[in-house]
């Protein structure tokens, strides 16, 4: 995995179960997102919010529970 994708994910990451709706985060990562989007790392969906008294529409990024698997690597076990 390149280190932007990796990064992305990283960031989603720490931003929660919310995820982003930042939209400078989304351009200056449009290809690795839609990478991630196709790979099944992280999910988008349409999100309404307020901002200055306006609705307006935002894409919400989310990383998914195999996206965490991606950056945290495989769990190991280990016999005592």
């Amino acid at each position: 995995m390149s280190h932007r994708r990796r990064r992305v994910l990283e960031m989603l990451a720490e931003a929660g179960q919310r995820g982003s709706t930042d939209p400078i985060f989304q351009a200056r990562f449009t290809s690795e997102l839609l990478d991630l989007v196709r790979d099944g790392l992280i999910t988008t969906e349409r999100a309404t919010m307020k901002s200055r008294g306006r609705t307006v529409e935002v894409a919400r990024v989310k990383i998914t529970d195999s996206g965490r698997m991606a950056i945290e690597g495989p769990i190991r076990f280990t016999l005592h």
